[in-house]
């Protein structure tokens, strides 16, 4: 967004990539709007459904995720991405230090995927896929894979990953030769998309919230979330 020349600090467009403001004192206004400091910490589990994109602006005028958060008045940022035409569990946060701890690789918060892919893996390519595979971005790290369901000639495999590259899971799939038809994200960490349908949202709880903090090594930190 500093690049793209829509961000101004005291009325001047930011140029430089890091630039320091002092918090309180300088005015910051991103794509038009004055961002303002608040002490309110949300955390939200959204239902992210196909369709949509996780990003807060896009070039190409599609639907964004926050555009599904009526009657929320806070603003919150989407911790890591769904692709375009992926669903399921997506958090929203304003808190970064969490998101930071949570997209961290060395903190290997596991996501779990439902996976439908065409055709049927062999035995020895699921293995392949739980060892570690050979991407153009280097070898993934080893990751649960379980044959859930046949069905129609075409496989469900549940995937659970520790890591949070660009595309990991097409890209898997399409490395052992069974592009992905559907891809459903059910869980990040401790937190399941369970009661939730397509669309809805919903505050983390306070236990969820710490359970989450402790899996990515912050502990019980900051204030309570404030509940909707």
């Amino acid at each position: 967004m500093i690049v793209a020349g829509m961000v101004k600090v005291n009325g001047e467009v930011v140029t430089k990539l890091g630039a320091k403001i002092e918090p309180g004192k300088d005015k910051v206004v991103v794509a038009g709007e004055t961002l303002s400091l608040t002490d309110d910490k949300y955390y939200l589990a959204l239902y992210k459904p196909r369709g949509y994109v996780s990003t807060l602006h896009d070039e190409k005028g599609r639907k964004k995720v926050t555009d599904l958060l009526d009657g929320f008045d806070g603003r919150v940022y989407p911790v890591g991405r769904l692709d375009y035409n992926s669903e399921g569990l997506l958090l929203l946060t304003n808190d970064g230090d969490l998101t930071y701890a949570l997209t961290h690789p060395k903190h290997h918060i596991p996501k779990t995927y439902l996976v439908r892919v065409v055709g049927i893996p062999a035995y020895n390519h699921l293995e392949q896929m739980a060892s570690g595979l050979i991407l153009a971005d280097g070898p993934t790290a080893p990751a649960k894979i379980n044959l859930a369901e046949v069905s129609e000639g075409n496989a469900l495999l549940e995937i659970t990953i520790f890591e949070g590259r660009n595309r990991q899971i097409r890209r898997m799939c399409e490395n052992i030769g069974h592009p992905v038809l559907r891809l459903l994200r059910t869980r990040v960490g401790n937190i399941s998309l369970a009661g939730l349908r397509p669309g809805q949202y919903r505050s983390l709880s306070a236990k969820e919230l710490a359970l989450l903090k402790k899996s990515a090594g912050l502990g019980n930190l900051g204030k309570e979330p404030r509940i909707l």
